[in-house]
């Protein structure tokens, strides 16, 4: 009830958009792997080799949607076994909604603050050091700004405060 209990209610919906920007953002990671299509680089539109920061494919996409609905649907079960009248809806589509804005967010800042090398002997996406510096190693993108953890602790950061302020949309 952010008209009663404001504070509570903000701090609520940036908890529900960090769990579903970190769950969102693990399962398009994890599963976006099984999308048949080749990822496509967020910044560019140009297709990139699987495993490249930023690189997004439409299953991804709707991995991402599907961990923000599962944080969304389980944060309304919690309220209503803890004995709270909760609308289901508005915090499946909350959820979904933080999922998949805290992926894009990450996509956006790992496309251009994190590095990408590709091995083309290897035909893979190698992990910056010693093996990126190779001759036979390719730049695919981005800056080496931040490392994967600082990139997901900025996006989760971000999509915690966006939480925050659209909450109250979602739950009038």
């Amino acid at each position: 009830d952010f008209i009663e209990k404001p504070n509570q209610s903000f701090l609520a919906c940036a908890l529900i958009a960090h769990h579903a920007t970190s769950l969102g953002d693990t399962l398009a990671s994890e599963l976006g792997i099984l999308a048949k299509s080749q990822p496509i680089l967020i910044t560019s539109w140009k297709k990139v080799p699987p495993g490249t920061n930023g690189g997004v494919t439409a299953v991804g996409m709707g991995f991402s949607a599907l961990g923000g609905l599962i944080i969304g649907a389980g944060a309304a079960i919690m309220d209503m076994l803890s004995g709270l009248s909760v609308n289901l809806v508005s915090f499946a589509l909350f959820g979904l909604v933080c999922g998949t804005l805290g992926s894009v967010i990450d996509s956006a800042f790992g496309a251009t603050l994190q590095v990408t090398h590709f091995d083309r002997d290897k035909k893979l996406i190698i992990q910056p050091g010693k093996e990126s510096s190779r001759a036979d190693s390719l730049k695919i993108s981005g800056r080496d700004v931040l490392s994967n953890v600082q990139v997901n602790i900025i996006s989760i950061f971000l999509s915690s405060t966006i939480g925050a302020m659209i909450g109250p949309s979602f739950f009038k």
